[in-house]
């Protein structure tokens, strides 16, 4: 809300004072229009991406109009989503169908800085969580915290599908994976027992740290499942097995699939390089006991 200015270089001639006077004039008179315009259009607050001049800043004072300026793009972005309104370049094109809806806007000082709030959006896009704590590394982590939730909350939406918490997943594909390597037999048998035990690892690593009995707790675990509870989960405050679903225990569906992949992954890449560490032991061709053709043996 300025002056616009040429995009060439010109030069004015002026010989009087009355037409210094007539310039001035004329530079109100472009910023009195863009503020009658936008009071026209029943605005009282403007928020804007580049400056204000401030004898705007003054028409808008007079009208009743709350004006705020430098705002980031990314943050007028943010802003339309929250309040409905569109981002216009030009004061001919506003609208009532352009303009955003917010029940309370308003300058506060948090700590020793200045934030404007917008509040009471009708059916807002977009919204900004304040976090505050005693000390740059409680608020590092209640912000991480957040993040994890949200992260959390977008998995569902992505993916609509829970399962319960609280080591009861694993327990009950554990159960499952030794029921199915029933029907193998040999080696495979033995791989899917193997990753059937693997599965446990979760439970009882949540009974250690919760300073519970590992093998007890994985026992009352095991036992519920057995009984055919799937949502047997254990408590960590209680060392008891209770139902995750109804103790509000869950996880995201989208979350377990790429926790067990990773692991799979992890744990077969280790095992192919033990395979080529143990193939270069064995004395194989050039290995460290082999001798390759046309070695010093074959030398005059």
């Amino acid at each position: 809300m300025e002056v616009e200015k040429t995009e060439f270089d010109a030069k004015l001639q002026i010989t009087s004072p009355e037409q210094i006077q007539e310039f001035l004039d004329q530079e109100q008179k472009i910023l009195e229009n863009m503020v009658t315009k936008l009071a026209a259009a029943k605005v009282n607050v403007v928020i804007c991406q580049k400056g204000i001049d401030d004898l705007a800043q003054h028409f808008l004072a007079k009208k009743g109009i709350l004006a705020v300026r430098r705002v980031k793009k990314s943050d007028l972005e943010k802003l339309a989503k929250a309040t409905g309104g569109k981002i216009l370049n030009d004061f001919d094109d506003i609208t009532d169908d352009k303009l955003g809806v917010a029940g309370l806007v308003e300058e506060r000082k948090v700590m020793t800085e200045d934030w404007t709030f917008i509040e009471g959006c009708k059916d807002p896009k977009a919204v900004v969580i304040l976090i505050r704590g005693g000390t740059e590394m409680v608020t590092e982590e209640a912000e991480r915290a957040l993040h994890d939730a949200l992260c959390v909350v977008k998995d569902i939406v992505e993916e609509r599908a829970i399962v319960p918490g609280g080591g009861a997943i694993e327990v009950e594909l554990s159960k499952q994976l030794r029921e199915y390597a029933e029907t193998l037999s040999g080696r495979e048998q033995l791989a899917v027992r193997k990753f059937a035990d693997s599965m446990e690892v979760v439970p009882k690593t949540l009974a250690e740290n919760a300073g519970l009995d590992q093998i007890e707790a994985l026992m009352k675990v095991r036992s519920a499942h057995g009984n055919g509870d799937l949502n047997a989960g254990i408590d960590l405050d209680t060392g008891e097995v209770v139902d995750m679903m109804k103790a509000g225990v869950i996880e995201p569906v989208a979350v377990k699939k790429q926790a067990i992949k990773s692991a799979s992954e992890a744990s077969q890449m280790i095992l192919r390089i033990d395979d080529v560490i143990s193939a270069g032991k064995s004395g194989g061709p050039g290995g460290p006991g082999g001798m390759p053709p046309g070695g010093m043996g074959d030398m005059d």
